[in-house]
């Protein structure tokens, strides 16, 4: 039951929007026209149960040098909720060593090409089955100014949730994988997709480009595993690359956030860890 609410979760939001509006005009008796409001409301925030799987090993979805983000190795959930399948979720863009380490209050923002991680090539972390593939909304501006970035976490991240979760993610990939896990790859170049829906993919083989597009302030890479191909419907299921190499690489101060909670998970990088993924794919991804 929570999954199917929750499925429609973007529907409740609207129908809510819609409640309210409508009770402006027409005269509706208290308190009925509170208890109308909350029943689309509540009903909004209900999210699916919880997965039972166990973490996934898996091929990394990038190569070269990166940098962990709203990653699952400093805390769960990773983005602070549990909605669209990202409990354990990442953020992965590249280090940059002229990055500046805090936002002032400048309306001029950058264009996504002068970041160092747009347009790197995003690869599967397992193989089956494309199911969604989609590249048409384009790549804006960063939100890396307070300005924008109010305002992105405001009334522009209003608008994407009552648009649907395809605005939220942005350009996006979704993989259904041998073991019954899906991946969804977000936030992706636009027209840079090369594969289409039914395709058939392998470990390793590159999915698109890391872009800007959704709700995102830079360009990155968003990442997660869930146990349904509908974000709304999906729990999200912890994933580990075991292929990763962290020694000797450094922590980035842009990025780290101190200590891991109680609830992160064990073997993932951590917020601010700097890594290297070389390998093009697990055999046991393969198999």
């Amino acid at each position: 039951m929570k999954r199917t609410i929750a499925r429609w979760q973007t529907w409740w939001l609207r129908l809510f929007v819609v409640v309210v509006i409508a009770f402006t005009v027409l005269p509706v008796p208290k308190p009925f026209d509170l208890m109308l409001m909350a029943v689309p409301l509540v009903l909004a925030f209900v999210r699916p149960p919880r997965s039972p799987k166990e973490p996934v090993d898996l091929a990394a979805p990038v190569r070269g040098r990166w940098v962990a983000i709203n990653s699952p190795g400093t805390a769960v959930p990773s983005h602070g909720v549990k909605a669209y399948g990202q409990t354990y979720a990442v953020d992965l863009l590249r280090p940059s060593a002229d990055a500046p380490t805090s936002i002032g209050w400048s309306l001029r923002t950058r264009a996504p090409q002068s970041y160092a991680c747009f347009g790197a090539p995003v690869f599967a972390m397992a193989p089956r089955t494309v199911l969604r593939a989609t590249s048409t909304q384009r790549d804006h501006r960063s939100r890396d100014t307070w300005p924008a970035l109010i305002w992105m976490m405001t009334a522009e991240a209003f608008g994407r949730e009552l648009a649907g979760v395809g605005r939220i993610l942005g350009n996006h990939v979704i993989v259904e994988h041998d073991d019954g896990t899906y991946a969804a790859y977000a936030h992706l170049r636009q027209g840079s997709t090369l594969v289409s829906k039914g395709d058939r993919v392998d470990a390793g083989q590159q999915l698109a480009q890391v872009g800007n597009t959704g709700n995102t302030s830079e360009p990155h890479l968003h990442v997660q595993l869930m146990d349904r191909p509908i974000p709304t419907a999906a729990a999200g299921i912890a994933m580990r690359w075991p292929d990763l190499v962290t020694a000797g690489e450094e922590i980035d101060p842009r990025w780290s956030t101190g200590k891991a909670k109680p609830t992160a998970l064990a073997g993932f990088p951590p917020n601010g860890q700097v890594f290297r993924a070389d390998t093009h794919s697990r055999e046991s991804a393969k198999e």
